[in-house]
């Protein structure tokens, strides 16, 4: 089973709020899937160990979209910010917030394609 790290939106995994998360890559991932939510899996210090936040996600579904697009339908754009965690959140509950709050922690634009994985706990 991969590891899928959460290290930005610890918390939300943790509460069970986020149902939804956007990556750069991940284009193999596909529904029915299982992965496991780590806090980090890479750039770990010597002596630092994979730390999982809870039991296995079941990828539900997976599909490649520009981040604008939540800009574009406002309506999708806050429904798309709760499902990420942050419909509580003071700083990231408006789309665009959470936009460039994506881009400015993964150096891109919100023209970029991103992929869109949705999924459930199991546990």
């Amino acid at each position: 089973m991969r590891n899928m790290s959460f290290a930005l939106t610890t918390p939300q995994v943790r509460s069970g709020t986020k149902t939804v998360t956007r990556r750069l890559g991940w284009k193999f991932i596909k529904p029915g899937d299982l992965v496991r939510p780590v806090v980090k899996s890479q750039g770990l210090k010597r002596g630092e160990k994979v730390e999982v936040i809870r039991g296995p996600l079941r990828i539900v579904s997976v599909h490649r979209e520009a981040l604008v697009d939540m800009l574009i339908d406002q309506a999708y754009g806050q429904r798309e910010c709760t499902l990420e965690g942050f419909g509580d959140d003071p700083l990231l509950w408006r789309p665009q917030d959470s936009i460039e709050f994506f881009c400015r922690t993964h150096a891109c634009g919100p023209g970029d394609l991103v992929t869109r994985i949705e999924f459930e706990y199991t546990d």
